[in-house]
């Protein structure tokens, strides 16, 4: 019975990890930001890093 409900906790971490991840990148990418280091920083904090994204600023142009 645990060991279930230990499987069902880690699925459901990795669904909202992976949603936190493509959320973020796309974000970024419509704002004009880095969306590959979102997209990172987007697996490194989960869905804590989605209102980070949007308020990110656009990358420099050189």
């Amino acid at each position: 019975m645990q060991v279930t409900q230990n499987m069902s906790f880690v699925a459901i971490a990795l669904v909202v990890n992976f949603a936190s991840i493509v959320c973020c990148h796309t974000i970024a990418k419509a704002r004009g930001a880095k969306p590959v280091f979102w997209g990172v920083m987007g697996g490194l904090f989960g869905p804590f890093a989605i209102p980070f994204a949007y308020f990110a600023q656009p990358a420099a142009q050189d």
